[in-house]
């Protein structure tokens, strides 16, 4: 009797351990279909890779001084409300097509933010509370991981959007090469 008590005990440790201290999002099906259907037929947009490419040549030779500099800059003037360089970023040709598309979304979709291959912001629908998002799993399991990679994070509250949200990011590609990622804030309670 005691051994057949020892080896459940045991077998309830090896349970216990064995499970993740925080459940999967429930949510990853439907945010991948949503995002299959309604996000990737317009990746390849030219005004998206047009985009990424032109800022991916004009960003070829900064350092990672340089890219803390931008960074720190951009937290600066989110902080003050707004500046130079979040004007020029929110302001561009590739933030307006993703704020279209936002919108489009019917409040499916909290924010959006396309990234280059070094992981700052080409444009997005709204201001993000950072410029640098390369030191980010949104950009490192998807850029770094080459073309058609696809990455789903945890459901939690996103002081950027004011919403609950889940993030999909995915690489975003140009003749089977990655070029940057896109990052789409998907609102659970909103979802089809």
């Amino acid at each position: 009797m005691r051994k057949v008590f020892m080896m459940l005990a045991a077998l309830a440790v090896v349970a216990i351990a064995g499970t993740p201290a925080h459940a999967a999002n429930e949510f990853e099906p439907q945010i991948k279909k949503f995002f299959e259907t309604s996000i990737k037929p317009w990746l390849s947009d030219p005004a998206v890779i047009s985009a990424v490419k032109a800022q991916n040549e004009k960003h070829a030779g900064m350092s990672d001084a340089d890219i803390d500099a931008a960074d720190k800059k951009w937290r600066a003037e989110k902080k003050a409300g707004g500046g130079d360089m979040m004007s020029g970023v929110l302001g561009n040709e590739l933030s307006g097509f993703l704020k279209g598309k936002k919108d489009a979304a019917g409040g499916v979709i909290s924010e959006m933010f396309v990234m280059d291959n070094k992981g700052m912001n080409v444009g997005q629908s709204d201001a993000t509370s950072d410029y640098m998002q390369g030191d980010e799993a949104k950009w490192q399991k998807t850029y770094s991981v080459g073309p058609d990679a696809v990455f789903v994070d945890e459901v939690e509250f996103d002081d950027s959007s004011q919403a609950f949200q889940s993030q999909i990011s995915a690489t975003i590609s140009d003749g089977g090469k990655a070029i940057g990622a896109i990052t789409v804030g998907v609102n659970v309670e909103q979802l089809p």
